[in-house]
């Protein structure tokens, strides 16, 4: 397994995002593990140069199923009706024929375009110990490593609230929070972390390995140390503290290829120092080919300029994640689905 993993060069927390990422990448991707429909429906979109041949594991697949879930006893007449509609044979066709999903009903012929091998269904563990357990193995233990920079506006603009729920955030990843999406988006095993702040200059940055998973252990406290530590004042340099993200990635990937880096670009208002958008997209072109694999997520954050960052995200084949409408310790658990 992790000899297969070696070769991954990308991970999203949506399939529709890594779809998307794959057709803007493809000339530097061989392939991806997506939803069948996902697949087919790449085929069919005519966006991409070589159309992909899709392989389906002998030892068997898992279906998606996401079940419609009645919360109010009250409209059970209505939720029977809508049932009995989403699983009749007219919707379950248009259902396939618009979507490229499989019915889940028999006596639905399948479309053409559909292939139709030998498919053998895994049951799912009937316990949750065994499926978190195989979850936590492939994080800990078969996946590609990772390397991630979480590049953190500490500006005087962040004094107060911004940067205690800033703290908060990046602490919860040391295994703080409890929840079950808490524990699947901690940070792993042989993972190592970068926090590179700034304001209207760029801080050192400082490295963290995750040898050590407990909470209370020397790794995750060394992390809440740094950052607890954190004071807000000063400008803001967005695009000199990207700059410099880049740059030690870039040095950290010619020594340690076997990673998957990514940054994470957090910050609450514009740019009012150094390097400007301009500067840092004339930068980046300029960059070697190996760090278009390196995607930056921004965070928006305050009032932080968005168009300025979804720029950011789209140069750089990342994604926005807009912290305005959620909490950023919600934000960051999203991102880790990314790294």
């Amino acid at each position: 397994m992790q000899d297969f993993f070696r070769g991954q060069k990308l991970t999203a927390g949506s399939s529709g995002w890594l779809a998307e990422s794959y057709v803007a990448s493809q000339d530097n991707l061989d392939g991806m593990i997506n939803y069948e429909s996902v697949l087919l429906g790449l085929n069919e979109s005519g966006e991409l140069r070589e159309k992909l041949t899709l392989i389906y594991p002998q030892e068997g697949i898992i279906t998606a199923d996401y079940p419609l879930m009645l919360l109010n006893s009250a409209k059970r007449a209505e939720y029977d009706t809508l049932i009995t509609y989403l699983r009749s044979p007219e919707f379950q066709k248009k259902l396939m024929t618009t979507t490229l999903r499989r019915p889940v009903i028999p006596g639905v012929p399948l479309d053409p375009r559909i292939p139709d091998p030998l498919l053998v269904e895994l049951p799912f563990p009937n316990t949750v110990e065994v499926l978190n357990s195989l979850i936590f193995a492939y994080l800990d233990e078969q996946r590609v490593p990772a390397h991630a920079y979480f590049v953190l506006d500490v500006s005087g603009s962040m004094r107060g609230e911004g940067l205690a729920d800033s703290k908060t955030a990046v602490n919860n990843l040391t295994c703080l929070d409890t929840s079950l999406t808490g524990q699947f988006s901690r940070f792993r095993a042989r993972e190592q972390i970068t926090i590179l702040t700034f304001n209207d200059f760029v801080n050192p940055g400082n490295d963290f390995t995750i040898d050590d998973t407990n909470p209370q252990g020397k790794d995750m406290t060394q992390i809440r140390g740094f950052v607890d530590d954190l004071e807000a004042q000063g400008g803001t340099a967005v695009y000199d503290a990207l700059q410099e993200a880049y740059r030690q990635a870039l040095a950290a990937q010619a020594a340690d290829p076997d990673r998957y880096y990514t940054i994470v670009l957090m910050s609450d208002g514009e740019n009012t120092d150094g390097m400007n958008a301009h500067d840092f997209a004339d930068f980046y072109r300029h960059l070697p080919p190996e760090a278009h694999n390196i995607r930056t997520f921004t965070v928006l954050f305050g009032n932080a300029d968005e168009a300025a960052m979804q720029e950011i995200a789209d140069i750089t084949g990342g994604r926005m994640f807009d912290g305005t409408q959620d909490a950023l310790s919600l934000i960051f658990k999203q991102i880790r689905g990314y790294q």
